[in-house]
C-alpha cells in the first residue's frame, strides 16, 4: 500500500508565522515540539505500518519535509504550484517509476487536519474496500458540527455492503445552502482518496501519456490546473464513501489553531498577568510585552509583526501580497537559517546577514556562487570546511572569507552555528550551483 500526503500551501493565513517555505503544516507548535505534518505522518504510520509513505510538495516546502519526516521519506516536488489533480498525477507517476505495480492500493491525506487516530482507521477502511474491488475510488466525509462556507460537501446516497454511494458534491456553499445540505445528509469532503495506481495513472496519462519523468516536469502545465474532486471524483459513475463522525479540524486560521494550542505564550513573551484570551508567539530574540491585551493574535518572526483582533485574525490573507518578501526563516534539511539584516545601497549594492544553524553530522552541499562573496564567522561548535577541493577543521572564533566562484562546503560535528555576511548585486537563494562531494 502508498500513501501520498499533500502538503502544499502558500502560508499566507499564518503570517508572519508561515510563508511560501514553512507553511502552516511545518509550525512546531504542539506541546511536544511536534508539527501538524509530523503529528498526520505519525498517525498515518500507526493505523498503516505496512504502507510506504510519499510526500507531493512544492520545491521550496522540500528542505522542511526533509528535516521533519527524515531522509526516509519519498518526496515528489511540483515543478510550479497548480492544483491537487496535478500533484496527485505527478506523485503516482513518480510510484510507478520507482516499481510500484498499477493493482498496488493508494491512499492520498492531506498533511494538515487535526483529528483523532480513528480518522486513520477510517483511511485504512478506504484502502481495503479499494482492495477488494467494492468501487474503484473512495472519498470520504466527514459529519459536519456546524454550517460551514469554508468546506465543500458531499451528499451520500444508498449504503450497500458498509459502503455509502454518493449522490452528489457541493464545492464550498453559502452557508444557508450549506444548512439544506446537511438537512440532506451532506457531509464534509475530507479531501482524502483511495484509489488502485492504475486509475490515477489512466487519468493522467490523457495529458501527458508516453513522456519520461523528466518530460512531465518540463511539460507540468499540460495538466489541468483542477481538483482533483472535479478532474475526477466527479465524473466517477462508481464512486464509493466511507464516513467519519468523530473531531476533525483544519487549524488553517490563527482563530482555529488558537482554539486546540494549550499554551498562550510561546517564546520570549512577557504578561503583567493581566492579559486575556490572547496568545502571543514570539519567535525574535528580543522580549516582547503584553499589558492588560484581551482576545488578542500578536506574532513576531523575521518575516513581520501582527497584531489583530482574534475575530479579524483572518482578515490577514487579503493583504498577503503586500506583505510578501523573501522567507526570513526557513527549516532546511541540515537545520536552519534566520535572516538578521539585510541592505541596499542607492547604487545598488547589497548585503545580507544571516545566521545558520548545523545539525551534528548535517552538511551544506558543495556550491558556489556567481553574483555574492561571503565570510563565514563561526559562534557555536565543531566541523568540517572545504574550500576550492582543500579541507580543513573550524570551530568556534574561526572566521571565513570565501569569494564569488569558489567552491565550498561545509559539516558539522557537533552543533554549528556560524554568521553569514553576503555582498553583492544580486542577493538571492537562486543563485548556487551544486557538486558532488563526498565526507
Amino acid at each position: 500500500m502508498q500513501i501520498i500526503l499533500l502538503s502544499g500551501g502558500s502560508g499566507s493565513r499564518l503570517w508572519p508565522l508561515s510563508n511560501d517555505a514553512r507553511s502552516k503544516q511545518f509550525l512546531r507548535l504542539f506541546p511536544d515540539g511536534t508539527s501538524m505534518t509530523q503529528r498526520v505522518a505519525t498517525q498515518l504510520r500507526d493505523a498503516m505500518p505496512e504502507a510506504r509513505l510519499t510526500v507531493a510538495t512544492g520545491v521550496a516546502q522540500r528542505d522542511a519535509v526533509l528535516s521533519q519526516l527524515g531522509n526516509g521519506t519519498g518526496i515528489v516536488t511540483e515543478p510550479s504550484r497548480r492544483n491537487t489533480f496535478p500533484a496527485i498525477c505527478l506523485a503516482c507517476e513518480y510510484l510507478w517509476r520507482e516499481g510500484c505495480s498499477e493493482d498496488e492500493v493508494v491512499v492520498v491525506v492531506p498533511c494538515d487536519p487535526f483529528t483523532g487516530d480513528a480518522f486513520f482507521n477510517v483511511v485504512r477502511e478506504m484502502a481495503e474496500a479499494v482492495a477488494r474491488n467494492a468501487a474503484p475510488l473512495m472519498v470520504m466525509g466527514i459529519r459536519p458540527t456546524y454550517p460551514s462556507a469554508k468546506y465543500g460537501y458531499v451528499v451520500p446516497g444508498k449504503k450497500r455492503d458498509g459502503i455509502y454511494e454518493v449522490r452528489r458534491f457541493a464545492e464550498k456553499p453559502t452557508v444557508p445552502m450549506a444548512e439544506k445540505l446537511i438537512e440532506e445528509g451532506g457531509l464534509w469532503n475530507a479531501g482524502v482518496f483511495a484509489f488502485r495506481l492504475g486509475y490515477a495513472l489512466t487519468a493522467g496519462r490523457k495529458f501527458v501519456d508516453g513522456m519520461t519523468m523528466a518530460d512531465i516536469r518540463r511539460n507540468y502545465d499540460k495538466y489541468p490546473s483542477i481538483s482533483f474532486d472535479y478532474q475526477v471524483a466527479e465524473k466517477e459513475k462508481s464512486l464509493g464513501m466511507l464516513s467519519y463522525d468523530g473531531d476533525w479540524k483544519d487549524l488553517g486560521t490563527w482563530l482555529t489553531l488558537t482554539d486546540e494550542l494549550p499554551q498562550h505564550f510561546y517564546g520570549h513573551v512577557l504578561t503583567d498577568g493581566h492579559s486575556k484570551n490572547t496568545h502571543v508567539f514570539n519567535e525574535l530574540d528580543l522580549p516582547l510585552l503584553c499589558l492588560g491585551t484581551e482576545n488578542l493574535i500578536i506574532a513576531a518572526s523575521p518575516d513581520g509583526i501582527i497584531v489583530s483582533e482574534k475575530k479579524r485574525s483572518e482578515n490577514v490573507k487579503h493583504f498577503a501580497n503586500e506583505l510578501k518578501t523573501r522567507p526570513m526563516y526557513e527549516e532546511r534539511r541540515w537545520g536552519t537559517y534566520r535572516v538578521i539584516d539585510r541592505t541596499q545601497s542607492a547604487e545598488g549594492f547589497c548585503s545580507l546577514t544571516k545566521r545558520l544553524t548545523l545539525d551534528p553530522g548535517c552538511c551544506i552541499s558543495y556550491q558556489r556562487h556567481s553574483c555574492r562573496d561571503e565570510v563565514w564567522t563561526f559562534v557555536e561548535g565543531m566541523g568540517e570546511f572545504v574550500l576550492n577541493g582543500e579541507r580543513r577543521p573550524v570551530q568556534a572564533g574561526e572566521t571565513i572569507v570565501i569569494p564569488k566562484g569558489a567552491l565550498h562546503a561545509l559539516r558539522a560535528i557537533t552543533t554549528l552555528t556560524f554568521i553569514e555576511v553576503q555582498t553583492g548585486c544580486n542577493l538571492v537563494e537562486e543563485d548556487i550551483e551544486r557538486f558532488p562531494y563526498e565526507w
